[in-house]
């Protein structure tokens, strides 16, 4: 029997009260909390289409807003709003870090329940636009058509060179400038476009699996270095020369042009082969007097001048003397384990992936570091007590996880090992918090730093410093 589509209720005129988690909005219904989705800001009168119904809240979408808040300001990129990214445009940078600054205190004081210090002001970012060091454009031969296109009415050119609507993995929007990245990546990525369209290349289509173009990776360096990785379905030798060519001629400035053939299901290649075309098979970023490859597999902090800033912090509360071992928890490719090398005795680093690892030990290398020993293994199976008599108790660990946390193996590991001090750098202070309540047991919490990777998202960073209690008689 089919079960009925159930009919959810049309609020009018409602007011938005205040920001909400992972950058939604709130509102109340009587004495229902409705949690908002879509471009709002708290102070908008709106009108709001239910779309779930439990017992104490309902979720909802806006579809009309009669008074536009004095919270808001002019967004200042044309996508804005179908766009996945950048979704806090429309929110003043001053507003955005506030609302940063309550989220990492709400959820340290709510979820963790522990003592804290004072949380310092959240550190902002130097850039705002231009920030990213990395973008993924994806090629699509059916792309979003916005209301814009509607009104044109027929469409000759469904092809595009852009990024993925939000939800819905097949359909892409075509760009014309991004604020995220600076150039030369705009003009690669139109470039490209219009060399695949002159050319008639064939654009990928994500449900049937069929084309030849389906992927243009840009990375960029503070020291204007530049990787160009194109990701193609099948090796059309001719097709793929002639673009390649093109971008190389056209472009003098990469650094690295690579290629990758992947025939998979999905866009992800950590499995597959990269090629090099032309230079270099990596390209190099510094930090302070040290150099870190990034190869095309590697990651590296997104905004690299920001990372910078976060390393310092977690160094200064690390608090080396130069006689300490260092555990570095999720090392990845052991940017924090070499950026604290040299005031420390030795850093031992821990990482999931292997190839992290690889690059970590290069990294190591190239910057004439000695101090330090990478493995790779899944944490909470690497960091046991043999490992520990192998390799030494740490005086110091530096940890930071990815946004589901430390596993609960790992904590009960550290509260067992008792180093004397954790820096632990967070990218979601909900699960920070949940780990800090647990170290509680052993440590309190000695400061607090939030700081600002992401302009105009409500993604936020934290570091917490965290001293062994005194052992009670």
């Amino acid at each position: 029997m089919r079960k009925k589509n159930k009919s959810y209720p049309i609020l009018e005129k409602i007011t938005v009260s205040d920001f909400a988690a992972e950058g939604k909005c709130l509102a109340r219904h009587g004495e229902i909390v409705v949690f908002i989705e879509g471009i709002v800001a708290p102070d908008d009168v709106v009108d709001l289409r239910v779309f779930k119904q439990k017992k104490n809240f309902w979720e909802a979408q806006v579809i009309k807003i009669h008074e536009a808040s004095s919270q808001r300001t002019t967004p200042f990129c044309q996508h804005f709003g179908v766009c996945g990214g950048c979704k806090w445009q429309h929110i003043p940078y001053t507003t955005q870090l506030a609302q940063k600054q309550d989220q990492v205190t709400d959820n340290l004081e709510r979820i963790g329940k522990i003592h804290l210090p004072e949380i310092q002001p959240i550190l902002p970012s130097k850039e705002t636009t231009y920030y990213r060091n990395k973008l993924e454009y994806t090629f699509s031969s059916n792309r979003w058509l916005t209301d814009e296109d509607m009104q044109k009415g027929e469409i000759t050119d469904r092809t595009a060179l852009g990024f993925h609507i939000p939800k819905r993995f097949d359909k892409i929007l075509d760009i014309e400038t991004c604020y995220l990245q600076p150039d030369p990546s705009n003009k690669i990525r139109l470039a490209v476009r219009e060399f695949a369209r002159q050319n008639n290349y064939p654009f990928f289509d994500l449900v049937k699996q069929e084309g030849f173009l389906r992927n243009l990776i840009i990375r960029t360096t503070t020291t204007s270095e530049l990787m160009v990785i194109v990701q193609v379905f099948s090796k059309d030798e001719p097709k793929l020369y002639a673009l390649l060519d093109f971008l190389r001629d056209t472009f003098p400035a990469i650094t690295s042009l690579q290629y990758v053939i992947n025939s998979k299901g999905n866009e992800t290649f950590h499995d597959l082969e990269v090629v090099t075309y032309h230079g270099k098979s990596y390209i190099t970023e510094k930090m302070e007097d040290l150099e870190f490859r990034v190869g095309p597999k590697s990651f590296y902090q997104t905004n690299a001048e920001q990372a910078l800033e976060l390393y310092k912090i977690a160094r200064n509360y690390a608090d080396l003397k130069g006689d300490e071992l260092v555990y570095d928890l999720y090392t990845g490719t052991g940017t924090i384990a070499n950026f604290v090398a040299r005031q420390a005795r030795k850093v031992v680093g821990l990482e999931y992936v292997p190839m992290a690892i690889e690059d970590a030990k290069i990294n190591s290398e190239v910057n004439g570091i000695s101090n330090t020993e990478f493995f790779a293994g899944d944490m909470k199976d690497l960091l046991t007590e043999d490992f520990l008599q192998e390799n030494g108790h740490p005086d110091v660990v530096i940890t930071d996880p990815p946004r589901a946390g430390m596993d609960a193996k790992v904590v009960e590991m550290l509260l067992k090992v008792a180093p004397q001090r954790i820096v632990y750098v967070s990218c979601n202070p909900a699960t920070q918090a949940r780990d800090l309540a647990l170290l509680d047991e052993k440590y309190v919490v000695m400061a607090v730093q939030p700081v600002d990777m992401f302009p105009h998202t409500y993604h936020v960073e934290n570091v917490a410093w965290l001293e062994r209690r005194p052992v009670s008689n």
